[in-house]
C-alpha cells in the first residue's frame, strides 16, 4: 500500500468508529477485507486510526469536520505533512482537498477531552492537568518488566539486544526498561519467550516495588485480570500467591505466563476458601483515564454514568475483601486512573466508614513520571 492508500484506510476505519464501531472491531473488520494489506500496512494504518482517536477534537477542528477526513486532514496538519501529496485522488488515496479544507481554521483549539470530563479531570489534576492532557494526545511508550528471577536489568537488556531490540533503564522503578527500538519483535525475542522479560507499564511496577512483601506471605491478587501484577509480585518474593478475577476467562494465559516466568500461582474461584490473606490486591475496575493514550477509543466512550456505576463497584470490591485480610494484613488499593473520584475519594470513604483501616501510603502516579497514569494506596489494619 502506498502511504496514501494507507491514509484512505484509516479514513474508512475512522467514520466505522465514528459511527459507534469499537476500534478494534472495526481495525479487525477492514483487515480481513483487505487481504492484500501486509504486516507493515496493517500497522501503518493502525498507527494513524490511533493517533487520529487520541486527537480526536483538536484534529476534527483542524481538518475542517467531525469524520474520518476531517480527522484525519486534522492529524496530518498537526504534524506538517504535505497535504496536497496525500490528498491527490491519484490511485488508492484519499480525493483532493475543497477549497474549504485546503484553509487553516481560525478559533481556539479545543481540547483532546470529552466535555462532560474536563473540568473533574482539571479538579483532579491541579497544576499537572495540562501536561497530563498533553501527554494523552501522544502515543505510549513500550515498557518491559524484567523478572528478576531469571535476570538483571542489565542481562535483559544484552540479551534484548542480541535481537536488535533497544531498551533503556526507567528511572521510576528498578524492574523497567522503556524500549527504543524494535518494539514489534518483542514477543518473537528470546528474552521474552524464556520469562526474561513481560510487558507492563513502569507505574504498574512500581507499585508492586512499595509492597511490603515478605517470604512466606500468603497473597491474593482480588481482581487479577491477565494477572502481570500477580507475576510481578512473585518475581520480587518467594510467598504464596493466589489469583482469583470474578471473570475467569482473563486469567486464561496465567498458567502458561506463570510457567514462562519461573513462579506458581493459585487461581481459586473463591478467594474465601483459602483466606485469610496477609496482603490482598484490588487492582479495580476503573475508567482507565490514565491509560487512554494507549486505548484512546475508550476515552470517547466513556460516560458520567460509566465512572458513577465505577465508583459504587469500586467501593464494593474494598469493601468485601477486606473481609479477606488477616490480623494486622494488607490491602492495597489501585486503579490506572488519573480521577480523584476512583482513588483519593475512595481512600478517603474506606477510612472514614472503617476508622480501624489506616493509610500507610498512597500515591498518584504521573505521566510525566514516563509510566501511565495510576494511583496505589496501601491500607492496614490498625
Amino acid at each position: 500500500m502506498t502511504p496514501a492508500a494507507r491514509v484512505q484506510a484509516a479514513i474508512e476505519i475512522l467514520d466505522d468508529i465514528l459511527e459507534g464501531t469499537p476500534a478494534e472491531k472495526a481495525l479487525t473488520g477492514w483487515a480481513r477485507r483487505s487481504r492484500f494489506a501486509g504486516s507493515k500496512d496493517r500497522a501503518a494504518v493502525r498507527d494513524h486510526v490511533f493517533d487520529a482517536l487520541r486527537r480526536r477534537n483538536s484534529a476534527a477542528f483542524v481538518g475542517g469536520d467531525l469524520t474520518g477526513r476531517g480527522v484525519m486532514i486534522g492529524v496530518l496538519r498537526q504534524d506538517g505533512a504535505d497535504l496536497d501529496m496525500v490528498f491527490s485522488g491519484e490511485g488508492y488515496g484519499p480525493a483532493p482537498l475543497t477549497e474549504r479544507e485546503a484553509t487553516s481554521p481560525d478559533g481556539d483549539m479545543p481540547l483532546d477531552l470529552p466535555e462532560w470530563l474536563q473540568d473533574p479531570m482539571r479538579a483532579s489534576l491541579g497544576a499537572a492537568f495540562e501536561a497530563t492532557h498533553e501527554a494523552l494526545r501522544g502515543r505510549a511508550p513500550v515498557i518491559l518488566r524484567v523478572n528478576p528471577r531469571k535476570a538483571t536489568r542489565a542481562e535483559a537488556q544484552a540479551a534484548l539486544l542480541q535481537d536488535g531490540i533497544e531498551a533503556k533503564p526507567m528511572d521510576l522503578v528498578d524492574t523497567a526498561l522503556e524500549v527504543t527500538a524494535g518494539a514489534r519483535r518483542i514477543k518473537l525475542n528470546a528474552a521474552y519467550l524464556d520469562g526474561m522479560v513481560e510487558l507492563q507499564d513502569a507505574s504498574s511496577q512500581a507499585l508492586v516495588a512499595q509492597l511490603p512483601l515478605e517470604q512466606g506471605l500468603k497473597v491474593l491478587d482480588y481482581c487479577a485480570g491477565g494477572g502481570g501484577k500477580t507475576l510481578a509480585m512473585a518475581g520480587r518474593a518467594d510467598a504464596t500467591f493466589f489469583a482469583y478475577d470474578a471473570l475467569v476467562h482473563r486469567m486464561a494465559d496465567l498458567p502458561a505466563r506463570a510457567k514462562r516466568a519461573g513462579v506458581a500461582v493459585q487461581i481459586v474461584e473463591d478467594p474465601s476458601a483459602s483466606a485469610p490473606y496477609e496482603m490482598v490486591l484490588c487492582d479495580v475496575p476503573c475508567s482507565g483515564s490514565g491509560t487512554w493514550r494507549r486505548a484512546p477509543d475508550a476515552k470517547w466512550r466513556f460516560t458520567e454514568d460509566d465512572l458513577a456505576q465505577l465508583e459504587v463497584t469500586q467501593a464494593d470490591i474494598l469493601d468485601q475483601a477486606k473481609e479477606l485480610v488477616a490480623p494486622g494484613g494488607v490491602l492495597v488499593y489501585a486503579t490506572c486512573s488519573v480521577l480523584s473520584a476512583e482513588n483519593t475519594a475512595q481512600i478517603d470513604r474506606f477510612v472514614g466508614k472503617f476508622p480501624e483501616w489506616a493509610v500507610q501510603w498512597q500515591r498518584q502516579f504521573a505521566l510525566s513520571e514516563g509510566g501511565d497514569g495510576f494511583f496505589g494506596a496501601i491500607l492496614r489494619k490498625k
